[in-house]
């Protein structure tokens, strides 16, 4: 029987994900040279060559892909069984590392490690990491976070085998008017109705994305008069009736506008961004994960 060495699989794994022996080096804390014996000793265990030369870098063989294929399974059951061998040793109060975006820090995973600790039973100990989705999957990847949260937008794919993706909230977006604004009391306000007005919103990057697709959604493209990433900065060009912002529900239940700043439910043309939370395939069983999970869930109704 062919022998499986769990250790040199995720060598060739990382391999797959950094793209060089030197990024996969790095990533493990190993040096170029040990990596590069370790996938030899593995072909040489396996039968099969794993890599081939590509100019100056090497690249996966197809027997190389199909082991992988095999491995994505067993990382996955030792991710269950690590699990529920945390459980059994630690009852349902185990670390949780959360990587998330600053928003959701705010409105999700704040509220869910008080709901947590707020129970008669010892809650898991929940240490928190901010991240953008990038830098959330690399971690979870690596194993320095256990969960990560992202705009659905800029998660894996759902057939990627090193994770199980759940979705979280349907975010809604309301719309920030200046309080003088004269659509600020209007009845059935929709999108489309400030397709003339100046837009506040970043000038790149994924909020730049959802406001300009929201807006094209109905029937316009929006014009961008001011830019900023920040919601503090965003809503106070607003309060001063420099524009007009789209904001996220989660940033109103956590962080209400002040004075000056009227915050409105769009009608027929409501747009969404939605919310997942991500964790290494497998790793969904463990009680502590699964406790946190089900906290996040349950925050995320509220806001709805």
């Amino acid at each position: 029987m062919t022998e499986w060495d769990v250790k040199k699989l995720r060598i060739l794994r990382t391999l797959r994900d950094r793209g060089t022996v030197t990024a996969t080096a790095e990533a493990l804390l190993m040096t170029p040279s040990a990596v590069s014996q370790q996938l030899t000793n593995l072909a040489r265990q396996l039968g099969v060559p794993l890599l081939e030369a590509q100019g100056r870098r090497v690249r996966l063989t197809d027997a190389a892909h199909l082991v992988l294929r095999h491995a994505e399974a067993v990382f996955a059951q030792l991710e269950r069984a690590d699990a529920e061998l945390t459980g059994y040793l630690r009852g349902e109060a185990g670390q949780v590392r959360v990587g998330a975006f600053s928003t959701a820090v705010a409105a999700l995973v704040v509220p869910a490690v008080q709901l947590l600790g707020g129970e008669d039973r010892p809650g898991p100990q929940v240490r928190v990491r901010e991240a953008e989705a990038a830098q959330a999957y690399e971690l979870l990847s690596a194993g320095e976070v256990d969960l990560a949260l992202s705009l659905a937008a800029h998660a894996p794919t759902a057939g990627d085998p090193r994770f199980t993706l759940l979705p979280l909230l349907a975010d809604p977006l309301d719309v920030a008017l200046p309080a003088a604004h004269p659509l600020a009391a209007a009845p059935a306000l929709r999108l489309a109705d400030l397709s003339r007005e100046a837009w506040i919103f970043g000038g790149s990057g994924p909020w730049s994305e959802i406001t300009t697709a929201a807006c094209e959604a109905a029937g316009f493209v929006p014009e961008q008069a001011h830019s900023a990433a920040g919601w503090t900065a965003i809503l106070a060009m607003v309060r001063a009736g420099m524009g007009v912002a789209l904001v996220p529900r989660m940033v109103s239940a956590s962080d209400r506008p002040r004075d000056g700043v009227v915050m409105r439910v769009l009608e027929a043309d409501q747009p969404y961004r939605h919310v997942v939370a991500a964790v290494r395939r497998g790793a969904e069983r463990g009680p502590a994960v699964a406790r946190v999970l089900s906290a996040l869930q349950e925050v995320a109704a509220g806001i709805r």
